[in-house]
């Protein structure tokens, strides 16, 4: 990767990490800086950033960011996906009203929890890594949980309420959308 590139890559996962404007000049005028003079010093990119630049630049936004910041966007994400998995089910089921039991309940929980602990952790994994831990840990939840509890309906879950999941991490997932389109066409623009 050229330094134009690294640099573009930082500010995309930057600016949907919720690093200020002034922060995040003064970051790319730092990181920029360290990038001339290792190239001054005949050493490469990868020297300053390492082999994953995403993961420097995560790194780099969680001690600039609060944590009372990531822990918001992670709540606001967690709401998302935990609201976008019921409205596809219902629109899956076709229907209006889906019926919740223990075992569906503790799956989603379980995996909600691991979303919010590892990204209030670390936040660097990648997104099918991510999932599969996700999955490992609730499969044997919910299965335990359908032992233990059986089949019986628990409550409904009206499509409304569903979609109203989404409304908190909208925000979040587009900006999220935006640094990715961002990151791709700074990556894919020729030198």
């Amino acid at each position: 990767m050229t330094n134009e590139q690294i640099l573009a890559a930082c500010r995309s996962n930057w600016e949907y990490r919720g690093v200020g404007e002034a922060a995040m000049r003064e970051m790319l005028d730092e990181l920029s800086a360290h990038l001339e003079d290792a190239e001054a010093a005949g050493r490469t990119a990868q020297d300053v950033v390492g082999p994953d630049v995403r993961a420097f630049a995560a790194a780099w936004a969680r001690e600039r960011a609060p944590f009372a910041r990531r822990a918001l966007r992670t709540m606001a994400m967690a709401c998302f996906v935990l609201g976008f998995l019921p409205v596809a089910s219902h629109l899956i089921r076709w229907t209006a009203h889906l019926p919740v039991t223990a075992d569906y309940l503790a799956f989603w929980a379980a995996i909600g929890s691991i979303t919010v602990a590892w990204e209030l952790r670390r936040g660097s994994m990648p997104m099918h890594r991510h999932w599969m831990l996700s999955f490992a840990v609730g499969l044997p939840v919910m299965l335990l949980t359908k032992w233990l509890t059986g089949d019986g309906v628990l409550f409904t879950l009206p499509l409304w309420v569903a979609a109203l999941l989404l409304l908190p991490g909208l925000p979040y997932a587009l900006a999220d959308a935006r640094a990715g389109r961002k990151a791709g066409k700074a990556a894919t623009r020729p030198c």
